[in-house]
C-alpha cells in the first residue's frame, strides 16, 4: 500500500503538525505568530506542510534560527 505525503493540512492536522491543541494553534494564527491558511479553492482553507515544516526547523525566517 502507498502511503501519501500531504501537501496541505486543514486546520486540525496542521495543529497536530505542529503538536498544539487547536485553541492554540488558532490563537497562534489569529495573533499572526503562524501564518493564515490559504483557500486553496472556494471554501478550502488548508496549510502548506512544507511551510509547516519550514515553521517548524526555523528555515521560515530570513536566514533562519540558530538553536
Amino acid at each position: 500500500m502507498t502511503i501519501l505525503t500531504p501537501i496541505f493540512a486543514n486546520e486540525a492536522t496542521a495543529a497536530k503538525l505542529l503538536d498544539m491543541p487547536l485553541a492554540e494553534f488558532r490563537a497562534h494564527v489569529q495573533s499572526a505568530n503562524l501564518p493564515r491558511g490559504k483557500e486553496i479553492v472556494p471554501g478550502a482553507l488548508r496549510w502548506s506542510v512544507e511551510d509547516l515544516r519550514k515553521i517548524a526547523r526555523g528555515d521560515a525566517i530570513d536566514g533562519g534560527i540558530e538553536w
